[in-house]
């Protein structure tokens, strides 16, 4: 079994009275991650609620602190799964939380979309919330080895890190296939406002031609016959639910910066070239440096949200082609990163940038010190 970073990170939320909640795209290994979690605190009064079945959903919802007590019995731990399919279970959550709070709620959800929309008020206050993706870079070094894992670079620049994908060697194309055909979208098309999935299609398959470039909305708006307002309404939507992010540029000090860009990237590359139908080694492609691009950026992304590292992160460029591929901002500081599949590539600084945020560090990030940057001290468990 790989184990999770965010495994220590949670088992240390548990007992502090608010719900744990656990949210990601499908298929990253919630349960597995939640099972494992109930298994380390060597209790078995755990009950399982499954959002799945017809008849958990009518028992969650709509309903009352005096039957959830009822439910709930002695157990001390309370799971429910596939949350997001419960009407209303924002509302649920909070009764439980209020009313029962000697017992610890794990609550996991597929999608942000739903989930997230109905805990935000009722849970104010009252939960910690995760997000699990794909397996990381720094999760499979841990489970193996730094080496082992920059050996199988160019095979995850291809396939990725879906949990099924890595264990499931030789059968990466057919589960990613899979993947993108059966779970790509599915919470998307349970939307009723989600009227015409052809286009979603059609969006999805745009944004992964254009990944590790600025996009256009206008653009993209004319390339899959829609008005520009769905086109951002739907990545939106793609984004609430782990597909893909976005970065917005920096502007702040120079009048020819780009105010209102954005690049977006996926969560997995693998699922990228899935959508694209291009499975090919990198000798055979076109488009390795933004395959590379997308590879960092995302495990970068990983890297801070399971380190417990908030920042704000941009990309920068200037109307006249100048450009830094990102950047973050912490405390006031900023540092900046350029990509570069070939170590030996030469690599020109943009002084416009310097001068404009004096202090601000620039680094060059390839396979060969990739470690250094994804690498993080992870924090001390609870905190």
């Amino acid at each position: 079994m790989i184990s999770r970073l965010l495994e220590s990170v949670i088992n240390g939320r548990i007992g502090r009275h608010k719900v744990i909640l656990l949210l990601g795209p499908r298929q990253v290994g919630k349960t597995t991650l939640v099972r494992q979690l109930t298994r380390l605190t060597k209790r078995e009064n755990i009950l399982w609620f499954n959002g799945d079945e017809a008849d958990v959903r009518q028992l969650l919802q709509n309903t009352t602190s005096t039957r959830l007590r009822a439910l709930v019995g002695n157990h001390s731990i309370v799971v429910i799964d596939e949350a997001q399919r419960i009407p209303d279970i924002g509302i649920t959550l909070k009764l439980m939380v209020d009313n029962i709070p000697e017992i610890q709620i794990i609550a996991t959800g597929s999608s942000s979309l739903e989930l997230a929309g109905q805990i935000k008020e009722p849970l104010t206050g009252r939960k910690y919330e995760y997000h699990l993706y794909p397996f990381s870079f720094a999760e499979m070094v841990q489970h193996s080895s730094v080496l082992e894992e920059k050996r199988l670079l160019e095979h995850r620049l291809i396939y990725g890190y879906y949990p099924e994908v890595v264990n499931k060697p030789g059968e990466e194309i057919e589960t990613l296939q899979l993947l993108t055909d059966s779970y790509l979208y599915k919470d998307l098309f349970t939307l009723e406002q989600l009227k015409k999935p052809l286009l979603l299609e059609k969006l999805v398959q745009a944004l992964a031609l254009q990944i590790g470039n600025e996009v256009n909305y206008h653009e993209l708006s004319q390339i899959i016959g829609a008005d520009k307002e769905t086109v951002e309404r739907y990545i939106d939507l793609l984004e609430k639910a782990f597909v893909v992010f976005r970065l917005s540029s920096l502007s702040r000090n120079l009048r020819n910066e780009i105010k209102k860009g954005r690049k977006i990237y996926f969560w997995d590359n693998g699922i990228r070239n899935a959508i694209v139908k291009n499975f090919n080694q990198l000798i055979q492609r076109q488009d390795t440096g933004a395959l590379w691009e997308n590879f960092i950026v995302s495990e970068r992304q990983k890297a801070n949200h399971y380190n417990g590292r908030f920042i704000n992160k941009f990309f920068w460029r200037t109307h006249t082609q100048q450009e830094i591929d990102y950047v973050e901002e912490s405390g006031g500081h900023l540092e900046a990163w350029e990509f570069k599949w070939n170590p030996k590539a030469k690599t020109s600084m943009p002084k416009t940038f310097l001068e404009a945020y004096p202090g601000a560090q620039i680094s060059v990030i390839t396979p060969a010190n990739m470690e250094e940057w994804l690498l993080m001290d992870r924090p001390k468990t609870g905190v």
